[in-house]
């Protein structure tokens, strides 16, 4: 992946210190990796259905593809963002009962990544439109594309969960699966 000009480091040390510990317990099927910590999961049928919509839904967001996306696309991005945000909240909703679910956990992370932009952008006074610096246009950017990477990133993992391939974006997107970690806060496990 090329290098990202942005100082934004994503943190869910909430999310993930208690997650490391029950990592050591839980050993089963699917290999979920993320940034600090991996574990295995063996999720149930519900898990694997959300799964898919996610994935389905999600890989034909322009928005999340920086080779499809347009001067509009970019303007709009806080319109799309905010869609992913109320559709991931719905499939918390739906996973009401599977709160301590690895798909769970990854949704959370997507909607935080994306709090964390929008907090970001906000202290950096940036609008979508644009009516700003070219440095701050260069650290909106910067900031887009290290939440597009990440998303994608999560994206992987979802995909591990609903075991399909990533449909329209796989191809097109130059991450991979490893995650960088220079842009993440080091998780600390909780005592």
């Amino acid at each position: 992946m090329k290098e990202i000009k942005t100082d934004l480091k994503f943190n869910f040390q909430s999310l993930l210190s208690n997650k490391i510990q029950q990592s050591k317990d839980s050993i089963d099927s699917i290999n979920i990796n993320l940034p600090y910590i991996s574990f295995s999961i063996k999720p149930k049928n519900k898990e694997k259905i959300v799964a898919k919509e996610i994935i389905i839904r999600l890989s034909d967001k322009r928005i999340l593809n920086n080779k499809e996306c347009c001067n509009d696309c970019i303007r709009n991005a806080v319109i799309s963002l905010n869609e992913i945000r109320q559709f991931l909240v719905n499939k918390q909703i739906d996973l009401m009962d599977y709160t301590n679910s690895s798909l769970y956990l990854l949704i959370e992370m997507i909607l935080e990544s994306i709090r964390q932009f929008f907090t970001y952008i906000e202290k950096y006074e940036i609008d979508s439109k644009f009516n700003n610096s070219f440095e701050k246009k260069e650290i909106y950017f910067g900031a887009l594309e290290l939440l597009r990477s990440h998303i994608y990133r999560c994206l992987i993992q979802i995909s591990k969960i609903a075991s399909v391939n990533i449909p329209k974006i796989s191809y097109r997107i130059e991450y991979n699966e490893k995650w960088e970690l220079n842009y993440y806060t080091e998780i600390k496990q909780s005592k």
